[in-house]
């Protein structure tokens, strides 16, 4: 029901703010903006794609979707019958029986979460989708209440959505493009910043399934963990720009690259068939990429109203005029449009980065604020739509709300760490 009210008040809201543009302040084409506005259209103020265009948009992406899920779910099939999945689950079994303590130990959907937190990591956004997919499939089979979201899918998202990233390479390459003078400077703050993201939302979620995180498997594994993070922070730090876009590119692509070459040679040692086992994966991927077209449709198309009614406009103008009135500094107010619609939008909080880099200067603190904004959290609503559709839940329980304040955490301690880093 969460999700449903959500929904409901990201439309009411906007038809609201937009009507009271349209009949108070004189802007009459507004509703066009909001219906069959494009993006690229001069005369669109917005510059953003209205319902129309998102609804197409929508179908497009899910549309790029199945090639994706289509491979990477057919080498998982591999992998599967091949009994590496289940090779992962006994390896993570200590630390994730205990942190998803209604999973059996050594089940499938461990192998699979610790692949797709893998991927997230190296910023491999195209085969986290498909790891992560398959989890909730996974998952899915010991959810006893179908429609429900259970308390293992709950934890694994917020995990998910926390968006763990060693390198931030999108928006370091963006600011090297905008001429930064040190275009890597905001790389130790967002991998700061999501590492606390991903520990609040550990302990968010915990508290309210009552996990106890003190466990020493589970404290084992989050300084084992933090500690091959600060090994490679340790050695991207003495590299420039093109050395941390290539090293992450080696480091990467070849993951994947290795993967695939395990996975068949795991087949073929197992005599398996392993093309027929491709095959199979891959109609599930399509299957998949098809099934979350309408979840991913409503969800764009709620988020395309907000934007174009202005409403986040509103929302920024009325924050700056609080912290004014305060006395307090504004600077990291300007960056804040990339922090509040990060969570809806990847690619227009992308486009809200470099807005704001082209109006203050790529080495401008709300500049920096906002890289970190943007490499430092994943697109919360496109992961409950997309995810959550995939295996068509309908009450998502309190995930939405445990996924919105792990990103709150996350935009306190990038506002902290802005001014620590950047004065």
């Amino acid at each position: 029901m969460a999700l449903s009210r959500i929904w409901s008040g990201f439309i009411v809201i906007a038809i609201l703010v937009a009507a009271v543009k349209c009949f108070f302040f004189g802007q009459s084409e507004i509703f066009s903006w909001m219906v069959i506005g494009k993006a690229d259209d001069p005369t669109n103020l917005t510059k953003v794609n209205g319902i129309i265009e998102t609804c197409w948009t929508s179908v497009e992406l899910c549309l790029k979707l199945i090639g994706i899920l289509a491979l990477f779910m057919g080498f998982m099939s591999i992998a599967e019958r091949a009994g590496g999945i289940r090779l992962l689950s006994r390896i993570v079994g200590p630390f994730f029986s205990k942190l998803f303590p209604e999973i059996p130990k050594g089940h499938p959907s461990m192998g699979h979460m610790i692949m797709n937190f893998s991927a997230n990591l190296l910023g491999l956004d195209n085969a986290a989708t498909p790891f992560g997919l398959k989890a909730m499939e996974s998952l899915q089979e010991l959810n006893p209440s179908k429609d429900t979201a259970s308390n293992a899918q709950i934890m694994f998202l917020c995990l998910h959505a926390a968006g763990l990233s060693l390198i931030p390479v999108s928006v370091i390459a963006i600011r090297a493009s905008q001429n930064a003078s040190d275009p890597t400077d905001v790389f130790i703050p967002c991998l700061i910043v999501t590492f606390v993201g991903t520990m609040a939302a550990m302990l968010i979620v915990a508290f309210k399934q009552k996990i106890n995180l003190l466990q020493p498997v589970i404290i084992g594994w989050v300084f084992s963990i933090s500690a091959v993070i600060a090994l490679l922070v340790f050695y991207v730090t003495s590299l420039n720009a093109d050395g941390i876009k290539s090293f992450s590119g080696l480091l990467s692509n070849g993951l994947i690259l290795f993967v695939f070459l395990v996975i068949v040679l795991g087949g073929l040692y197992k005599k398996i068939d392993v093309f027929d086992a491709f095959i199979d994966g891959a109609k599930n991927g399509f299957d998949t990429a098809v099934k979350i077209i309408p979840y991913l449709v409503g969800m764009l198309v709620a988020i395309s109203m907000l934007r174009t009614s202005g409403t986040f406009d509103v929302v920024i103008l009325g924050i700056k005029n609080i912290f004014v009135y305060l006395g307090a500094d504004t600077r990291f107010v300007e960056a804040l449009p990339t922090a509040l619609i990060r969570p809806l939008s990847g690619g227009a909080a992308r486009g809200m980065m470099v807005d704001t880099m082209t109006a203050y200067g790529a080495d401008s603190f709300p500049s920096k604020l906002s890289g970190i904004f943007q490499g430092a959290s994943d697109t919360t609503f496109y992961v409950i739509a997309v995810y959550f559709g995939s295996v068509s839940i309908k009450n998502t329980r309190y995930a939405v709300g445990a996924m919105l304040l792990a990103d709150l955490v996350g935009v306190c301690t990038a506002i902290s760490l802005a001014y620590l880093f950047f004065g």
